[in-house]
């Protein structure tokens, strides 16, 4: 008894925060906690706006994101794991009056031919029909003409386009050059948050400013 008296004694005086008469009041799960954060002391945890109303719902980034997709036209985008922030800027293009062309970059083959050129798409077949062959215009060409007359542009969002080689990703980075009512968002990766870069950058091209 007298050593665990001893003991109390001890961490009572070495415990600047909290006096005796307080600890005495205090119930048995706050002692507990008490013990369990000392030597936490030098832990500091900063929050933001996000942390109280939710980090996705503020995004306080919109404007700097409009900015730089009309002045890149095509952006590699990196967003968390859990998903559902992209969903934020893309309403936001909407707002401003884009239309969007969802694509997957799995399977979608030659993408010069596959968005810019009538290219051929072969059906499934379970092994008793002929091989056929049918013919579709090009994806991003067939949707420009269908924009109505106050359309701002055609926004070609690409999913999963971290399996495009460096070739196609510069492709997609020039495509706004081909296409000028084009804009590019490339899904490239995941990162903790939502950021973005010039596609011609992670492409590998040169910027406009070492060209002139």
């Amino acid at each position: 008894m007298a050593t665990a008296a001893t003991t109390a004694s001890t961490y009572l005086s070495s415990s600047p925060r909290i006096s005796f008469s307080r600890w005495s009041r205090l119930p048995a799960s706050a002692r507990q906690n008490h013990r369990s954060r000392r030597g936490t002391s030098g832990l500091s945890v900063k929050c933001g706006i996000q942390d109280f109303i939710g980090g996705d719902l503020v995004k306080l980034d919109l404007g700097r994101w409009l900015d730089d997709v009309e002045k890149h036209k095509a952006l590699a985008i990196y967003s968390p794991h859990e998903g559902g922030y992209e969903g934020r800027y893309l309403t936001r293009l909407r707002y401003q009056g884009y239309y969007f062309l969802d694509l997957s970059a799995r399977g979608l083959g030659d993408l010069e031919t596959t968005l810019t050129k009538i290219h051929p798409v072969c059906p499934a077949h379970v092994g008793k029909q002929p091989i056929a062959r049918w013919y579709h215009p090009p994806e991003v060409d067939y949707r420009l003409s269908l924009l109505p007359p106050n359309a701002k542009g055609l926004v070609v969002w690409i999913i999963e386009a971290k399996v495009l080689s460096k070739a196609e990703l510069q492709f997609l980075a020039l495509l706004p050059s081909l296409r000028p009512k084009v804009r590019v968002i490339a899904e490239c990766g995941n990162w903790r948050n939502f950021v973005w870069k010039p596609l011609g950058e992670i492409a590998g091209l040169p910027s406009k400013t070492s060209l002139v």
